[in-house]
Parts: C-alpha cells; structure tokens; sequence
C-alpha cells in the first residue's frame, strides 16, 4: 500500500473525466496516467480523444507507448501503471489514474497476477487471430460459443481480442468466465480513492454525437489515411478501435463515410453502456452528478466534490 491514495477517475466515454482529472490534479499537484487501451497508441489522436498537447495542464503518462501494429495488453499496462505511481511519488506528486478501460484501472489497481510472455510468439493467439482475419469475429464467436458458452456470453461478438483471449485461456484450462468472476473478488494492491462520474443517458448521447462530429471536423479521416501506411491494419487491437474500423471501411470503399459516421456514434453509445454497466459493479466508486460539467458554476462544484472526497 502506498501513500497518498492514486484517485481514479472513471466513467463512460464524453462523460468529462479528463476536464475534471486535469482540474484536480491543478489543485493537487498531481500528473495523470492515462487508463485507455487504444491511447497507448501513437498517432491515434483525435479517434481516441487523447487531450491535444497544447491543453495539457499537468503531465501526461500512458500516451503514445506504441505504434499501432504492436501488441499491447492489461497484463503490460499493469506493470507500466504502477512503475509511474512509483515514479510520481517519488517526484513528490499526487498520481491520477483516469480512463474507461475498466479492465486498465482493476489491473493497475487490484491484485490481479497475469500469466508470463503470453504477447509474443503465441500460437494459439496467431491461429485464432487469423481465424478472425479471415473468417470475421462473429464467427469466431460462434467457434467460442460452441466450446465455452459460459464465456461467450459475458463477451460481445465484436470484441475479437477478448474471444481471441477465452481461446488462449481454454488452451491453459481456464475459462474466461471463471476467471472474470474471480477478478470480481481481488482485494487490492494499490491503494486508491474511486471517483466515478455519471451523466444522464439522453445526455451522454448528445456528447459522444456532438464529439464524434468534431473528431471529423478535426480530421480522423486525414489520421487514418496516415495510419494506414503505418501498420494499423497489422496490429492486433487498434485495427478494432471505434472510430478507426468504420473509417477504414469507408476507404476501402464498403460503406459511404456518412455510414461510417452514424456507425462510429452508434458504436460509441453501446462502448458507453458496456462502461456504465462495468463501473457501477465496484462499489468502492463515489458517483458525481457530471450533467452540467460543460458549465462553469456546476464544474467548480464538481471540483469540490470530488476533493471532500479525496480529503474529507
């Protein structure tokens, strides 16, 4: 256990984590680390909404870590995450860890033990990779339905990673349910104060579709062309990322980029319920009204919430 306490600061996508997070650590002297999978990732900017570097009021960590083609996992985030709780403490610093990878922040925070060198040289990860290249993820998931129903039915069909996971797991003789059940019960090995921010469903669909606008009127298009010629359609995650998949299709010309458009909002609601529904099952979280975070007056609220809570 360490002191002071790492805040992480959760909830769904466009809900306002990284305007409050900046705006705490102001206040407290902290640096943030970031816990989303796709902002590992250099060059994937605008999709993944990573703050611009001219905003960044406090430093930043856990961004642009690799380049698209290259594996990553929760497994190295975990190592990562707690080398800077470490090396943020010792430069005297309050450390924030905030994202929506709710699986990120568990295995940064809990005593979550992962299998050794299971990113490199895997077979049965390469096989039932390239069973999903050439077959698509939803019959992947049915080839995981037929073998582990139990966890085929806590992992959505276009989640390839995860189902290409279960298979890895079932190859060791665990089964992806079990074993998300059993992460359910982890004490903790990092302590931590939990902050959650919720914000009214109708409203939260008028913030992703009002952000997924501006990430278009900023360029996402031009930022995929770009990585395209750098490895994205090689790696094993980012080619998956919402915002990036559709944009993709559009270049390739299977769907127009207004259908591509629509579907990265449509998409980004259900990503957006996933993380709702994953958050709310931790109840060391203190939710915080952040319906009005955009306002000035009900910001600097939210600002004094969330520090009563930090330091009662």
């Amino acid at each position: 256990m360490r002191c002071p306490p790492v805040v992480c600061i959760v909830g769904p996508t466009a809900s306002g984590k990284s305007d409050l997070a900046q705006d705490l650590a102001e206040a407290l002297g902290g640096e943030i680390v970031s816990a989303d999978a796709m902002q590992v990732y250099r060059g994937m900017d605008i999709g993944t909404g990573k703050v611009p570097c001219a905003e960044r009021r406090v430093p930043h960590l856990g961004l642009d870590l690799i380049d698209p083609g290259e594996p990553y996992s929760a497994a190295l985030f975990q190592t990562y995450a707690r080398t800077c709780f470490d090396e943020i403490e010792e430069r005297g610093h309050r450390a924030f860890l905030v994202g929506g990878t709710g699986f990120y922040v568990r295995a940064a925070i809990d005593a979550y033990d992962f299998p050794a060198g299971e990113q490199e040289n895997n077979p049965v990860r390469e096989r039932w990779q390239r069973f999903a290249d050439v077959h698509g993820g939803d019959a992947l998931w049915e080839e995981l339905r037929a073998c582990d129903p139990r966890s085929a039915e806590v992992i959505h069909p276009h989640e390839v990673k995860r189902v290409v996971r279960a298979f890895e797991l079932l190859a060791e003789g665990e089964s992806y349910a079990r074993q998300r059940e059993r992460l359910q019960q982890l004490p903790q090995a990092v302590e931590a104060v939990f902050i959650g921010l919720a914000v009214d469903p109708s409203l939260l669909r008028e913030r992703i579709e009002a952000r997924v606008d501006a990430m278009m009127a900023a360029g996402l298009v031009a930022e995929v062309e770009s990585l395209l010629d750098r490895g994205l359609r090689e790696g094993i995650t980012a080619p998956q990322a919402i915002g990036y998949k559709e944009i993709v299709a559009a270049l390739d010309g299977r769907i127009a980029l207004e259908e591509a458009v629509e579907a990265i909002k449509v998409a980004t609601r259900r990503y957006a319920k996933r993380q709702r529904t994953w958050f709310r099952k931790d109840e060391r979280i203190h939710w915080l009204d952040a319906d009005a975070i955009t306002e000035n007056a009900a910001r600097k609220k939210l600002v004094s919430d969330a520090l009563a809570i930090i330091e009662p």
